[in-house]
Parts: C-alpha cells; structure tokens; sequence
C-alpha cells in the first residue's frame, strides 16, 4: 500500500490499534487516544521542524497560512487506503499542536453503532428543531451521519450540510445531498445560513451552533418549517434548551423560548463511558417534545423538562441518568464511570452499592451502544 505523506503511518498505526485520536504535540512524543485514554508511540520528542515536516504537506495552503496568522485552523484529511479524519492545528506554550480524529469510512447505521432504535424516529421529522448534543468526542456526528443516511435512503430531500470540516461524506440516494465546508464554500456557519433559504433546502444541517448569529439563524429557518439538525456540546437535553436560551440578551430571551417552544422537535444527548474490559460505550438521553414540554419552553419552567422525559418512556423518552444505570447494573459500565458521567451524581453517591442491583429491563434486550 503507497503511503503518500510520512504521517500516513502514524496515521495507520493508529487505526491498526483502533484508535480514535492522534495528537502531535513539539515537545512530546506522538500520542493515540486508545478506548479513551492517551497512550504514547515508540518515537522520538517532536521539534518544531518535524511538526512542519509531518503536518505542512497536509494542510491546504489557505488553512496553513490561516494556521501562521492565528495559532488555530481545521481542515479534513484523507489519507489514502486508511480512513478521513478531521484535523485541528493549535499553538500551546511548548509550541505547535496537531489533533486528527478518524472518520470512520462506512456509515454505520443506527442498529449498527447500538444506539436506542427509537432514534429512528426523528428521520421522520417533518420540521422543525432537532438537536444532537454530547461533550467533544461523545460520537455526535457519528450519530448525525447514521440519521441523515437513513434519510437518504427513504425520503425525498434536498439536504444541505454546513460543517467545519466535512466528516462523513454522503453520497445521493433517494436524496440530493450538497455538503458545504466553512472556508472552501462559505466564510461562516452565519453566511452559509443567510443564504440557505434561497437554495431549496428540506433540511439543513448545521454542524454546529457556536454562536448567538448562528443560533439566531438557525432557529428562524426551523421556525419557517425547514428541518433543521444542529450539534451543541451539551450533555442532556435541559442543558441544551438553557444554553440555546441564554445565549441571547435577557431582553431577547422570553421571544427566544417561544420560537423554541415550537420548533424544537428532539435532542438527543449522547455521552461515552469506558466500558468493562475494554472499549467505550454511548448512554443516550432522548427527548421527543410535545405541547406540554413547549409551554414548559415557552414559560421558563426548563428544570421540569427531566420529570417529562422520565414520564414519557412509552414514547421511547429515557433520561441520562437512567441510561447510564441501566448500562451499570447490566455490568457493561463500572460504577466509577457511571458516578463519573452521571448529572445527578446523587444518585450514584454509594456506586459500589448499585453494581449488580437487578435491572428495571431485561439486560439481554438492552442495546449494547457503539463500541470505539
């Protein structure tokens, strides 16, 4: 197999171990992120020189200079006969820095990466708000890749994708699919959502709102009725209305709930813990709203919104706290994990009193979540 760039070889001994992350730090040996922990190569410390000669014949010449003139720029990879991956180049005290992440190169569906088959039903979203939310690294555009591509395959759409950069690339099926990546076809996620509404969009996805104009954006297009799917890096469904919200003015804010009183359709909020024996596993919480969860939206009453999700399991509703102990007592997570992720760590103040406890579901029909 042809090589192209000296990376690629770290870059394949990476996927040999089943890594998700390769770090290139100056000052420090080459590093993989290993079912969730760094682990370092057999290699000698990184100079300044090697960074350029490892990374600079990668990196797009427009993001390069980007890189020189502010310290930071991403960019996607692909290394040839192994994978994709977004690329993130930052400087730090010791010097030049490089994350690349791999992009799986199948799209897995969503009984494939063992999620909650019930996720399946915001494919069939009509419009509106869908938000899948998770701390950097949880497997939310994984997630997001899984849904749109079932979409492809049964709907008629025109699907706009608005990403920093590209990950999965999807090709047409029943859909027309156009992927747009911040820097090569439009400035910003802000420009490239002022203009989306005159392309003849059925859905959009914005890969992710970073901030108020794109948020603002966002919002009106799913208020207009286009389907709108949207990352933020949140770990459960309350937190993600509170942050959509306050990141407006408090004078803006009451307006603000209720146009998300109405658009908002679903979050899912996904966490990975690291799972018995080896490996990492996904404790989702989903919320599908409904009229009584808008006026909770629209009137402020945000900290009731867990109550409704624990109360709605027969429409598929499940809350962190309880993925997370239905994986624990299942054995597929320690108690540690589970106390480490959990929101309401009370609930896991004694872990060690809560392994092996009988589960609320038959452990043999409980989904074992994307192991990475």
């Amino acid at each position: 197999m042809i090589e192209v760039n000296r990376i690629d070889r770290f870059l394949r001994l990476m996927n040999d171990r089943g890594g998700s992350d390769f770090h290139l730090s100056v000052g420090r040996p080459p590093m993989i992120r290993v079912s969730g922990e760094i682990e370092p190569v057999r290699y000698r410390t990184i100079s300044e020189a090697d960074f350029t000669d490892l990374i600079g014949p990668i990196t797009p010449p427009p993001r390069w200079k980007e890189f020189e003139a502010t310290g930071d720029t991403d960019f996607a990879y692909e290394a040839k006969g192994i994978a994709r991956f977004r690329v993130n180049l930052f400087r730090q005290q010791r010097g030049s820095c490089a994350v690349l992440r791999l992009i799986p190169s199948t799209i897995m569906t969503i009984e494939q990466l063992g999620l909650p088959p019930q996720i399946a039903q915001v494919a069939n979203v009509t419009g509106g708000l869908v938000l899948i939310t998770g701390p950097t690294g949880s497997g939310k555009s994984t997630t997001l890749a899984a849904i749109i591509d079932l979409i492809n395959e049964t709907k008629r759409y025109h699907i706009i994708t608005i990403e920093d950069p590209i990950e999965f690339v999807h090709t047409d099926k029943k859909c027309l699919i156009h992927q747009r990546e911040i820097g090569v076809h439009a400035t910003s996620f802000a420009e490239a959502l002022r203009v989306v509404g005159r392309e003849d969009p059925d859905l959009i996805l914005v890969g992710e709102m970073r901030d108020l104009e794109t948020i603002s954006l966002a919002l009106a297009a799913a208020g207009k009725g286009t389907i709108v799917f949207a990352t933020l890096h949140t770990n459960n469904a309350v937190k993600t209305i509170d942050r959509i919200i306050n990141v407006f003015p408090a004078d803006e804010q009451e307006g603000v709930r209720t146009i998300l009183g109405e658009s908002l359709r679903a979050v899912i909020a996904q966490q990975l813990l690291r799972r018995t024996g080896g490996g990492r596993v996904a404790a989702v919480e989903i919320l599908f709203t409904s009229p009584a969860i808008g006026n909770m939206i629209r009137e402020g009453k945000i900290s009731q919104i867990t109550s409704a999700i624990q109360t709605g399991s027969k429409r598929g509703m499940i809350d962190m706290d309880t993925s997370i102990q239905q994986l624990l007592q299942a054995g597929i997570i320690t108690p540690q994990a589970a106390y480490d992720k959990a929101i309401d760590k009370s609930l896991f103040a004694n872990p060690a009193d809560l392994a092996g406890q009988p589960s609320s579901q038959d452990p043999a029909k409980m989904r074992p979540g994307p192991k990475t």
